[in-house]
C-alpha cells in the first residue's frame, strides 16, 4: 500500500512507479529483489527521478545493490575507496578510467540516495558516504594517472639524497563542504592544487616541475568534471586558488605560501577554515595547512573586521536579490551559509587562541559552541536543528535529478514531491517549519554577526565573531560555489 501520507498529486506519479518497478523485477527474475525493494523502491523512485533512471537503464546495478545486502548497511571504514581504487587500477587507459569511475559513482550514489530517502541512513552517515565517495574517486583517478605520468615523464629526486621520493607528487586540498567532510547530493568540488617538488623530472621525456603538474591537474579535471554517456564524477571548481580564475592552476607549497603572507585577503582566511587535504600527497598537503595556520587563525582578537564582514554579507545579499534567488535555501535569508557564517566568525575570532575551534564541520563547531558556554546552548542546539532541516531539504532537491539546485519548487508537483520525501503531509506544513527555521537562523546571524558595530570592543567581546564564508564573497558570480 501507498504511504498513508502520500499526497493526490504524488498518487499517479506512486502507481506509475510500482509498475515500472514490477517490470523491472520481473525482467531480472530474482526473488530475493522483489522482497528487497518491492516497499521501498516505489517510494524512492517517486522522490528520485535519478535512482529510477540509473535503475531502469542498467538493472544488473539494481540486483548488485540489493544483492549485497549493502542498502541495510554502513560501510565499514576503508571500503569504499578500496573499491573504488581497484576499478581505477583495473583501468588501461584514461578512456577506460572515466567510464570505471562514472560507474562506481553512479552506483555509490544510488545506494546513498536510497538509504537516505527512506531513512536507513542518518544525515550525517549520508553526508560523510558523499565526502568519502569525491574523496575515493579523486585520489583513485590522481593515482591511476599519476603513475601513467610518470612512466612517459619520469619522476622528481629529493632534494637532500637525489633518491626517489613517492610523496613528491600532486597535492589536492578539499575546500567548502568537500573539506569538511559534509558533501552534498550533487555538488562541485572546490579545489586548490599544488605540489612539493622542485626541478625536472627524470624520465627520457623530462619536464620542468611547474608544466609536469600542470598536465597532471589538467588530466585529474578532465576525469573528474567531463560529461560524457556515463555522466560526470563531479564538477570542478578551482575558483577557490591563489589569484582565483587569473591565477595558475597549480602552484608549488613555496609560492602558495607566499601569496597569503603578501597577497591573502580576508574572505580567503575563511575558505581555508574547512581545507583538508582529499588526494595525492596528504602529507604534504597536511604540513601545507599547517604552515598557512597562522594567516587563517591569528593570535590576537581581532574585532576590526565587521564593517568589511557586513560589506561581504551585503554582496552577498545583493546578488542573490538580483537574480531573484530569495527562495534559495543555501544563499537566501536564513539559510545553509548563514548558519556557517555563524560558526566561521567564531572560529576565526577565537581558533588562534583555542585549538578546538580549528574544526572543519559546522556541526562540531556549533555544539563546541554550546559546550563551551561562547553561544547559549538553546541557541546552539536551534542552529543545528535548523541546519539538519535545511541540509535534509537541500539533498531531496538535489537527488531528485542529480541537479546542483538550491531553489525550492515552485510548481504544485515540486512541491508536494518535496514535501512528502522531507517527511510532511503537505506543503503548507513543510513551509511552516522551514520558516521557523529560517527565521531562527536570521535572527541568530543578525544577532551575532550583523549586530557589533567596528570599535564597539565590548559588543564584539560579547559576540566573539568576526569572520563570514568565503566562496561567496570571492567573486559575486561564485554565489552558487560549495
Amino acid at each position: 500500500m501507498p504511504d498513508p501520507r502520500l499526497p493526490d498529486l504524488l498518487r499517479p506519479a506512486y502507481a506509475e512507479a510500482r509498475e515500472r518497478v514490477a517490470a523491472l523485477l520481473s525482467s531480472l527474475d530474482d526473488p530475493r529483489l522483489d522482497l528487497e525493494v518491492a516497499r521501498s523502491l516505489p517510494r524512492v523512485w517517486v522522490a528520485s527521478e535519478f535512482v529510477g533512471r540509473q535503475c531502469e537503464r542498467d538493472p544488473e546495478l539494481l540486483r548488485d545493490i540489493v544483492g549485497s545486502g549493502e542498502l541495510m548497511l554502513s560501510y565499514v571504514p576503508g571500503l569504499l575507496a578500496s573499491r573504488v581504487r581497484a576499478a581505477a587500477d583495473a583501468a588501461a587507459d584514461e578512456t577506460a578510467l572515466m567510464r570505471a569511475l562514472r560507474v562506481a559513482r553512479n552506483r555509490e550514489l544510488v545506494r546513498i540516495a536510497w538509504r537516505d530517502i527512506v531513512g536507513w541512513a542518518t544525515l550525517e552517515e549520508t553526508l560523510a558516504d558523499l565526502s568519502d565517495l569525491a574523496d575515493a574517486c579523486l585520489d583513485s583517478a590522481l593515482h591511476r594517472l599519476h603513475g601513467w605520468h610518470e612512466e612517459r615523464f619520469g619522476r622528481f629526486p629529493k632534494a637532500d639524497s637525489g633518491a626517489q621520493d613517492d610523496a613528491h607528487g600532486l597535492i589536492v586540498l578539499g575546500m567548502g563542504k568537500l573539506g569538511a567532510h559534509e558533501l552534498n547530493f550533487s555538488s562541485d568540488v572546490d579545489l586548490i592544487f599544488a605540489y612539493a617538488a622542485s626541478g625536472d623530472s627524470d624520465g627520457e621525456r623530462p619536464l620542468a616541475v611547474e608544466e609536469y603538474f600542470l598536465r597532471l591537474s589538467q588530466r585529474l579535471i578532465k576525469v573528474i568534471d567531463e560529461v560524457t554517456a556515463d555522466g560526470f564524477v563531479a564538477r570542478v571548481d578551482m575558483r577557490l586558488r591563489p589569484f582565483g580564475e587569473s591565477g595558475p592552476l597549480v602552484m608549488s607549497v613555496g609560492a602558495i605560501e607566499t601569496y597569503y603572507q603578501l597577497h591573502g585577503r580576508e574572505w580567503e582566511r575563511y575558505a581555508l577554515v574547512k581545507a583538508r587535504p582529499v588526494a595525492g600527497d596528504l602529507v604534504a598537503g597536511e604540513r601545507l595547512l599547517k604552515a598557512l595556520r597562522p594567516f587563517v587563525y591569528r593570535r590576537y582578537l581581532d574585532y576590526g573586521v565587521f564593517d568589511s564582514l557586513r560589506e561581504m554579507k551585503g554582496r552577498i545579499a545583493g546578488e542573490v536579490a538580483r537574480r531573484g534567488t530569495e527562495a534559495n535555501i543555501k544563499l537566501g535569508r536564513g539559510g545553509i551559509r548563514e548558519v556557517e557564517f555563524i560558526g566561521q566568525c567564531f572560529q576565526l575570532i577565537r581558533g588562534g587562541r583555542d585549538r578546538r575551534f580549528q574544526e572543519r564541520g559546522i556541526e562540531r563547531v556549533l555544539a563546541l559552541l554550546g559546550e563551551t558556554g561562547f553561544m547559549p546552548r538553546e541557541r546552539a542546539s536551534t542552529l543545528l536543528e535548523a541546519y539538519r532541516f535545511l541540509r535534509l531539504a537541500e539533498n531531496r532537491l538535489q537527488q531528485w535529478g542529480d541537479q546542483q539546485l538550491h531553489e525550492l519548487p515552485s510548481d504544485e508537483l515540486g512541491r508536494a514531491r518535496l514535501a512528502w520525501s522531507v517527511g510532511f503531509d503537505d506543503w503548507a506544513t513543510f513551509a511552516l517549519a522551514l520558516d521557523g527555521h529560517r527565521g531562527k537562523v536570521q535572527r541568530a546571524f543578525e544577532d551575532t554577526v550583523l549586530g557589533p558595530r567596528a570599535g564597539s570592543s565590548a559588543a564584539a567581546r560579547a559576540a566573539g565573531i568576526d569572520g563570514v564564508h568565503a566562496a561567496d564573497v570571492a567573486d559575486p558570480e561564485q554565489t552558487e560555489a560549495n
